[in-house]
């Protein structure tokens, strides 16, 4: 605290409070009111100060309850309330430290802290107590017991810490910078400078840091980067205090006189959503500390240092009533606190005293405090004798001498960890002989081990694979793992955080700079976001997608084209899949084959996400191949020059399938000959452990033509005979799928010496052309890359690698197949020749890898090869660069880092190669699928709704909407989950995941021609879902109402109103709403922004608060809304107010005149509130005036 300013007998106090005083020789002592008191022998008190029988405390007036000596004639320099426990600590100016237990402030701990400098400031954590001195910082349990001791520079004057999260710390001071210490690690993570020495007082709310300085100004930071977004100018002289809550600031402090520096009666009050200040505050005491107490209201409790305590509302005047008198001991208060419950207050005085004021008799410090815990009495009076003639005399009974060493039960339990056994691995000897028949293995047993008795071990270092895959349970044991300084931060999990206003103040632009959209990661089952990217990047993929319709209700393929048009739509705003996810999650094959996660598996991270996105990757495929397989294929994509496939077939099987001859030879010599095709394959790795090395392309052969020995059925036999199995090519896919099946230490060990012997050999390849990566970079930069130039690469583009970027494949004549690495520099003739003669050299496009993480449970990113025609649509240039997608991040890379794979924590998963020149094999136009007849009348689903019941007229052939037709439209929602948070240290909450929603009803209005307001869309839509909340006060949807059983509303699926909302976007229409942007991210729709005329924002002043569409409809159009909830009159009256925003602008042309009653608006709503008033006291004349008023400026 800065007490510059102060008379100069209290500054000569305040300068010998520092040092140690003696309560012998102090002569500020009175004797008188220490009696009853008793003393230890080190000046100590041990019991509370009596407090007279006859105080009566009443409910919600704050009282004297006790008070107590600290430490007698050492003035007390800091109090703070445990947030934990139903403790209050107390820190002397002589660095002692002492702690009360209860309103009956009974002594619980006391211990030295710091020899010569006083504590500044205590903060509590859950596992102990935080005291910072001048230049250390000390972690202390509430025992007394040393964690840790971080000594600062002997130059810093530290007087204030800011805990930002459970293992985070802010340590300001009177130098100008602020120190981040990482509590976990015990070091100095960052140093942030400061422009304005003298950082004594930190705040910090769930939009700023605040900073108090000396010089009497209040700076509010940034979260993430600590620099000053607004500053505020408070006092002239010095500053005192200042507190924080809601959108109010209040500070105390001193101003400059003529005589010096004074204490200022004024209280300065800022409005944090203005930023400005608002009417001072004039109080009746010299303040020198200041509180928010939020309790019914925001009252303010505002400290002089003579003892005088005042209350008042920071937006209201001060009352010389509210006023009280703490009755220190000393002649100064040094401290005050006030607990998480607000129902205690804490003052310190010079003399050492403490003194606990309360509004209850009986107290609680915290809302919800744990137990704490005490040291055991002794339930021992004496030890029994003991008879030493008796042979069976227990050891036990023998007390143990008495030792200053340290025990081992002394050691804490925090410390400690259960070590799990676990089963040991299966004998090398039982998997060596070990025979299958289909998926069940038997061997004989080797007699190795006694039967039912199996050694426990420690667990050794095994696989690193599947400690990556769990998460610690506390954010705080998730510590620095060993590898995490290998993890590029782009690589990491990202996260989105959420405020009061949801997204809307998230900034997107700094994960992605380009033009792309990302994928948001907070819907359930997100992990496939990446797979959703490699396929949309697929050109024909994309094309062919998109071009699909059908009628079933959860279609993969349909949605999926939904979402590829909104990321075609999208010019770098991240998109969401969540209808495409809702379908997913409704289809049995992927619930049987394990891909729906629970949300507590996904947030723990306890799928192994390697395996989970390979095996989504054959499901969505297979899945695809189904939802498109028609007898007769479109004729937009059929290939250039012939058939584009067999009837029966689907286009998605004539770009993946692979048709392979499967051959089983039994020992006897039948040999089985079957067809079959695959959509992709699984690298099959060799036995080899000698290092020997290893061609991609020569492990890539081995797997496609699998050769394999095992049981099968031998018709010429009759049994089940060892055969042998054999894989044949008999057609290759125009795009190459492999699942890298890296599952275990062995086969990351194999891509690991693979990379290895791949390095070594390049460097002697290229010998000593090989230069580190700044001088590669500079030369490719002076030589400008021409076309055709082969550049060396860096030594740094060499590690890890043992991916082609191409490989060439050839179908021999005895159904063979060769396969090969394949360089750009290496003969290549003309295409079609080569590939009439079965060759055909495919390129990589997209690597899917898995990052591990002990702490998030590692995610999935991919590396995708964008082409040529992505870039012409997007960002108007003709070239092709690889990008890391990582989720809503997306970020250009250099080529090689597409392929290198550090094991240790990028581990590869999935490959797509494609064959060369591709797009050119297909027409690869788009033709909307979605006609107007979807607009027309449909049946409902609801088994008891009647045509007297209907609310809307659909639209008749001559009614079609054209370019530019404004619609109306309002939509309503119900739960699925409901929203997770935390309640952090400070009181504040901070959202993990935003509640999901899902639409319930939407209703569309015409905005023109005679049956202007008549709805034409009023759907309610059906869901399989789970609601856990109808919001039935704010969307009118009651239970039963979205149940085809029971419903009497027209109901519909959600694929039927979305494909009737997509036609009215392709068509060009304007839709008018309040709130349309919300309504859009909920129904999964991305609308161009000039066809959405949104009355929230044409109705809205900047930096001011929005306002309501009933205010609006009371204000302008005196009406009374939203008392049934209904979409369609919500829907009419933003029709409504958009017609009187034209007539108020003029159509947009006197932006002046509309801009003063916009004003007239917002004064009107502050004068009310913002309230609509009661129909007994709303006049239709009354509005008329107000608003004609406004009119005449």
């Amino acid at each position: 605290m800065n007490f510059e300013g102060l008379d100069p007998g209290l500054a000569e106090f305040a300068s010998a409070m520092h040092s140690t005083l003696d309560p012998v020789l102090d002569a500020h002592l009175n004797p008188s009111l220490l009696q009853n008191v008793e003393l230890d022998p080190e000046g100590v008190a041990l019991e509370a100060l009596p407090v007279q029988e006859s105080v009566h405390i009443m409910e919600g007036v704050y009282s004297e309850l006790h008070s107590v000596v600290a430490e007698v004639g050492v003035p007390v320099s800091v109090s703070h309330f445990d947030l934990h426990e139903e403790m209050l600590w107390v820190g002397s100016h002589g660095g002692h430290a002492t702690s009360f237990f209860g309103p009956a402030l009974e002594r619980y701990s006391s211990f030295q802290v710091n020899g010569s400098d006083d504590i500044r400031q205590i903060q509590s954590l859950e596992n102990g107590i935080l005291f910072l001195t001048k230049n250390n910082l000390k972690y202390m349990a509430r025992g007394g017991l040393i964690i840790f001791d971080y000594l600062l520079d002997e130059s810093e004057d530290m007087h204030s810490l800011l805990l930002t999260d459970s293992s985070t710390l802010l340590v300001g001071g009177l130098q100008n910078h602020v120190l981040e210490i990482d509590l976990n690690t015990v070091q100095e993570t960052q140093k942030y400078a400061v422009e304005i020495p003298g950082v004594t007082i930190m705040r910090q709310t769930n939009r700023f840091f605040f900073c108090g300085h000396t010089s009497g100004k209040v700076s509010l930071r940034d979260l993430r980067s600590f620099k000053v977004e607004h500053e505020f100018d408070a006092f002239s002289g010095s500053l005192s205090d200042f507190d924080v809550h809601g959108n109010l600031l209040a500070a105390c402090g001193f101003s400059s006189r003529l005589t010096g520096l004074a204490c200022d009666r004024f209280l300065k009050v800022y409005d944090l959503r203005m930023m400005r200040a608002i009417t001072p505050l004039q109080v009746h005491v010299d303040p020198a500390f200041l509180r928010f107490i939020p309790t019914y209201t925001s009252r303010l409790a505002i400290i002089s240092q003579s003892g005088q305590c005042q209350f008042c509302e920071p937006t209201g005047l001060a009352n010389p009533a509210d006023i009280f008198h703490v009755n220190p001991v000393g002649p100064l208060l040094m401290t005050f606190d006030v607990s998480a419950s607000k129902q205690a207050l804490a003052f310190g005085d010079s003399e050492g005293c403490v003194h606990l004021w309360t509004d209850s008799p009986e107290p609680s410090f915290n809302p919800y405090s744990r137990e704490t815990e005490f040291a055991l009495p002794c339930l021992v009076d004496s030890l029994p004798p003991l008879d030493w003639s008796q042979d069976l005399l227990p050891l036990s009974l023998i007390p143990v001498p008495l030792t200053t060493d340290t025990l081992l039960s002394d050691w804490p339990a925090a410390n400690s960890a259960p070590a799990p056994r676990r089963a040991p691995p299966v004998d090398a000897e039982i998997l060596r002989t070990m025979k299958k028949v289909g998926f069940i293995g038997y061997a004989p047993n080797p007699r190795t081990r006694l039967r039912n008795q199996i050694p426990y071990r420690l667990k050794e270092s095994d696989s690193e694979f599947d400690s990556f895959s769990q998460v610690t349970e506390s954010p705080i044991g998730r510590e620095e793992e060993p590898h995490l300084h290998m993890v590029s931060k782009k690589y990491r999990k990202v996260t989105i955080k959420y405020s009061k206003l949801g997204l809307e103040d998230f900034d997107f632009k700094h994960y992605n700079k380009t033009l792309f959209a990302g994928l948001e990661p907070h819907i359930p089952n997100a992990y496939c976001n990446c797979m959703i990217q490699v396929l949309y990047f697929l050109e024909p993929v994309r094309c062919l997608i998109q071009n699909h319709l059908c009628q079933k209700e959860f279609c993969l393929a349909c949605e999926l084209g939904f979402l590829f048009h909104m990321l075609d739509l999208s010019r770098g705003d991240p998109c969401q899949g969540s209808n495409f996810l809702r379908a997913f999650r409704t289809i049995p094959e992927a619930s049987a084959l394990g891909l729906i996660l629970a949300d507590s598996d996904e947030a723990s991270g306890k799928g192994n996400l390697a395996r989970l996105i390979q095996r989504w990757n054959r499901f969505i495929l297979t899945q695809l191949h189904q939802d498109m397989q028609e007898l007769e294929v479109p004729q937009a994509y059929r290939v250039a020059g012939g058939s584009f496939c067999s009837s029966g077939d689907s286009v998605i099987g004539q770009l993946f399938n692979c048709e392979v001859e499967n051959c089983s030879l039994c020992r006897c010599g039948s040999e089985t000959v079957r067809a079959s095709s695959t959509l992709l394959f699984t690298l099959s790795y060799p036995e080899d452990k000698t290092g020997k090395n290893y061609d991609f392309a020569q492990v890539l052969k081995r797997s496609i033509c699998l050769e394999q020995n095992t049981q099968a059925w031998c018709d010429n036999c009759e049994k089940y005979q060892p055969t042998i199995q054999t894989r044949n090519i008999r057609h290759l896919p125009d795009i190459l799928v492999i699942n890298c099946e890296v599952n275990s230490s062995k086969e990351a060990d194999f891509w690991r010496i693979q990379a290895e012997v791949a390095f070594k050999m390049s460097v002697k390849k290229h010998g000593g052309e090989i230069k580190n990566k700044e001088f590669a970079l500079a030369d490719r930069k002076d030589l400008g890359n021409p076309e055709g130039l082969l550049l060396c690469p860096s030594i740094e583009e060499l590690k890890n690698v043992w991916l082609p970027f191409s490989i060439r494949m050839k179908m021999t004549k005895n159904k063979g197949l060769d396969v090969c690495n394949w360089t750009d520099g290496d003969e290549w003739g003309p295409a079609r020749a080569e590939e009439e003669h079965g060759v055909y050299v495919y390129d990589l496009m997209a690597t899917v890898v898995h990052i591990l993480d002990s702490r998030t449970g590692g995610s999935l990113v991919a590396h995708i090869k964008v082409g040529e025609t992505y870039h012409q649509r997007k960002e108007g240039v003709t070239h092709q660069q690889w990008y890391l997608f990582n989720d809503f991040l997306i970020e250009p890379i250099d080529k090689h880092e597409a392929v290198q794979f550090d094991m240790n924590w990028k581990v590869p998963a999935i490959l797509y190669y494609v064959k060369r020149n591709l797009n050119s094999r297909y027409n690869l136009n788009i033709k909307n699928p979605i006609e107007a007849s979807v607009l027309l009348a449909e049946a409902s689903l609801a088994r008891k709704q009647r045509k007297t019941h209907t609310t809307f007229i659909p639209l008749m052939l001559n009614e079609m909407p054209q370019v530019g037709d404004l619609v109306g439209l309002d939509a309503e929602f119900v739960t699925l989950n409901e929203e997770e948070a935390e309640l952090r240290s400070d009181g504040t909450k901070s959202t993990i995941k935003p509640s999901q929603m899902s639409v319930a009803r939407i209703t569309c209005v015409r905005g023109q021609g005679p049956n202007e307001g008549i709805p034409f869309i009023d759907d309610y839509i059906s869901t399989q879902e789970q609601v856990v909340d109808y919001l039935t006060q704010y969307s009118g949807i009651k239970p039963g109402d979205l149940d085809a059983k029971i419903s009497s509303k027209h109901l519909t699926t959600l694929k039927s109103t979305y494909l009737k909302l997509r036609f009215l976007i392709d068509i060009g229409v304007k839709f008018v709403g309040h709130g349309l942007q919300k309504d859009f991210r909920v129904i999964n729709l991305m609308v161009p922004k000039d066809q959405v005329l949104d009355t929230v924002y044409l109705f809205h002043m900047p930096r001011k608060r929005m306002i309501s569409l009933r205010f609006l409809a009371w204000y302008f159009l005196d009406l009374k809304i939203q008392e049934t909830h209904d979409s369609i009159e919500d829907a009419r009256t933003a029709l409504q107010l958009y017609r009187k925003y034209l007539e108020l602008s003029k159509n947009g042309t006197e932006p002046e005149s509309f801009h003063k009653v916009l004003k007239g608006l917002y004064e009107k709503g502050r004068k009310m509130d913002w309230k609509v008033p009661e129909p007994e006291s709303q006049t239709s004349p009354k509005n008329a005036a107000v608003f004609s008023s406004v009119l005449a400026l």
